[in-house]
């Protein structure tokens, strides 16, 4: 894993699970001919915001790089994790056929309020209505969206019992993980949006990590794990978890 200040060169196609936690930076886990793959830390807006003096994952690769790089897809500023760029525009065109016909597969991990038995999953398909101020919220007027769920470990904080849950999104609404969490009635730990402002304000962080993804460009397929960064793990800690999915 490298910082921007030293851009890896390329690397094999597939990047094994780490257990050590990763620096709160923008770091490029893995690079090729076609893309880079980076972990966004909590707190950077994955592309330019409308206030151009803030920092963006895009910005500071392109800077760093002296390259353009092309948006494929994005994850909340709230939210850590894999974020993928295309290197030309033959890719770029290629990854975001493969995002329109869900040929990505990406999975998350989510620190949920309250209990959910060890091993049980499910299906949350209800539909997100983008409401005023930015706020999503499951409504009838709203977009199909459909989670996948699992639960993968119990733990408790201070204020009470979480479950870490494992979750993988079938649409790519905005909030979607967020919002499907919150309508299920076990809302992410930390969010500043959905949930109990009290209580949310409590933690450091929204509890959500994007940590793989897996797709293929023509002959090549890709599989890659990225670490849970120190404040996300650190919370872990306090909740009594220690195990987490190898992907």
């Amino acid at each position: 894993m490298n910082d921007l200040s030293d851009p890896p060169d390329a690397t094999s196609a597939s990047v094994s699970p780490a257990a050590a936690v990763a620096a709160e930076a923008l770091t490029v886990v893995f690079e090729d001919a076609h893309v880079v793959v980076v972990n966004k830390p909590a707190g950077l807006s994955a592309i330019p915001e409308r206030d151009l003096a803030q920092p963006s994952a895009q910005r500071q690769l392109e800077a760093a790089r002296g390259d353009r790089l092309f948006v494929v897809h994005r994850i909340d500023k709230e939210v850590s994790g894999l974020l993928i760029f295309a290197r030309d525009a033959a890719t770029h065109r290629a990854l975001s056929m493969a995002f329109e016909q869900r040929k990505v597969h990406k999975r998350y991990l989510g620190l949920a309020w309250g209990a959910l038995p060890l091993g049980d999953s499910g299906e949350l398909s209800m539909p997100i209505h983008e409401f005023g101020s930015g706020r999503m919220g499951v409504d009838a007027r709203g977009k199909a969206s459909l989670t996948r769920w699992k639960s993968v470990a119990l733990g408790a904080l201070p204020e009470g019992p979480v479950t870490l849950l494992e979750l993988e999104p079938h649409t790519g609404r905005r909030h979607q993980l967020r919002v499907h969490a919150y309508a299920f009635g076990h809302p992410l730990v930390g969010d500043p949006r959905y949930g109990d402002p009290a209580l949310q304000k409590t933690q450091p962080r929204l509890a959500l990590h994007a940590y793989t993804a897996k797709l293929s460009l023509g002959e090549v397929h890709y599989d890659w794990v990225v670490p849970l960064p120190s404040a996300f793990a650190t919370l872990l800690v306090s909740a009594g978890l220690s195990v987490l999915p190898s992907g």
